[in-house]
């Protein structure tokens, strides 16, 4: 029990800075940590990660509302797409192996998190406000799908696919995209783990418990310090965290 809850609380940690300073997916960490260590069922881990994510998101999305860095009316547009193709995605996922899923996710991840260091995020709120909505709003349907697939089927990578379309491709600046994120993350993670588990079966309950608690902590406190932090600052930030996550993933995967 002991050794679970040791497991459980290192993953949670590195899930909750992920989710509070990126709006990541804590089935990017958690998923791996349970597979490696606790030796769970690939399936059944990504689920529990999933269902770890949804108090995370939200607690994270609430803190970034609360601060004014949350975009619900264009954000919703792109849930209902990312909703939608989260069930596609996770059906698919139980149709293959585990080891199908899961390594893409890692490397996006590492680089992601470099990408914030060497190139920040600079885009002003101002300048998000120049954008077509009619154009932003296609955009988000079409990138939603893509993001919900992608959560669906490895259980990860999709809030770090949002985050990445937010700032890039619908020019948001990087608090509203984490806010953004997390808040649309948070409806994606709990219709994905509820999938999952129907087609899955019941979790473990004492890793979840464990998961869902530590993940939780750890996103709040990094969504408080993301939402004071100036833009720079959190850029750096963000990109540490991302990068220090995505080496130790593949440390995880690769090296044990």
């Amino acid at each position: 029990m002991l050794y679970q809850f040791i497991i459980c609380f290192l993953a949670g940690i590195g899930a909750g800075l992920g989710t509070g300073f990126a709006g990541m997916s804590a089935a990017a960490v958690i998923s791996p940590m349970l597979i490696t260590f606790l030796h769970m069922e690939p399936y059944m881990a990504v689920g529990i990660a999933l269902a770890s994510d949804v108090l995370a998101s939200a607690v994270s999305a609430y803190t970034y509302g609360k601060n004014k860095n949350l975009d619900i009316r264009n954000g919703l547009v792109m849930m209902a797409s990312v909703l939608c193709f989260t069930l596609v995605g996770s059906y698919a996922s139980s149709l293959l192996p585990g080891t199908a899923m899961g390594g893409f996710s890692t490397f996006m991840t590492l680089l992601l998190g470099i990408k914030f260091i060497v190139k920040p995020v600079m885009t002003t709120k101002e300048s998000m406000s120049c954008v077509d909505a009619q154009k932003r709003a296609v955009q988000s349907v079409l990138c939603g799908a893509l993001v919900g697939f992608i959560c669906g089927f490895v259980g990860a990578g999709g809030g770090m696919m949002m985050l990445l379309i937010l700032t890039s491709v619908l020019g948001y600046e990087l608090k509203t995209a984490v806010g953004t994120s997390v808040f649309i993350m948070t409806f994606t993670a709990l219709t994905g783990s509820l999938s999952h588990f129907a087609i899955g079966g019941a979790p473990d309950w004492t890793s979840l418990v464990f998961c869902i608690l530590s993940t939780l902590l750890w996103a709040r406190i990094a969504a408080r310090f993301a939402n004071r932090a100036d833009p720079v600052v959190l850029n750096r930030a963000t990109g540490v965290v991302l990068t220090v996550l995505g080496a130790a993933i593949l440390a995880v995967n690769y090296l044990t």
